[in-house]
């Protein structure tokens, strides 16, 4: 079992935003993908609409948007001003990321537990990882499903 920890965090999470389930915003899906390597004569064919609720967010009511503070996920894809989708119904198993409370402010970090310890790790080098350990003020807040990045 991970319990809880109070320490400084070095990354933070800047917004929290609820998802509204209220408004949908169909958009063009094309059935064509989209050539990462040599490019492929284009194709002018919709297929659907596609609402990004539906496809990002299976669980709107455990669901919420963050925005990133911090640099401390980049090796993951996660960068500072980057919206992350965090499910709050998913279960933290190893090697998921997570948004944790730790001493009262939000981090995201990958989760990892083993049979003798459990522990926050950071995806860049210049931030240790962190033990959970009985004393710990520690609390799962959520799991991240999907990276949104800011360009």
């Amino acid at each position: 079992m991970c319990y809880s920890f109070g320490m400084k965090t070095d990354s933070s999470i800047a917004d929290i935003f609820k998802i509204d389930q209220k408004t949908k915003v169909l958009r063009p899906l094309f059935t064509c993908s989209v050539s990462a390597g040599f490019p492929s004569p284009a194709e002018d064919h919709i297929d659907r609409k596609l609402d990004l609720n539906e496809l990002l967010v299976p669980h709107p009511a455990a669901t919420f948007f963050v925005r990133v503070a911090g640099d401390s996920m980049t090796n993951a894809g996660i960068n500072n001003g980057d919206i992350l989708v965090v499910d709050r119904s998913i279960e933290a198993t190893n090697g998921k990321i997570i948004i944790a409370i730790v001493n009262g402010e939000l981090t995201v970090k990958r989760f990892e537990r083993n049979h003798t310890s459990c522990r926050l790790v950071a995806e860049n080098s210049n931030y240790p990882p962190v033990e959970i350990t009985e004393h710990s003020d520690f609390n799962v807040w959520g799991v991240v499903t999907s990276v949104i990045h800011q360009f």
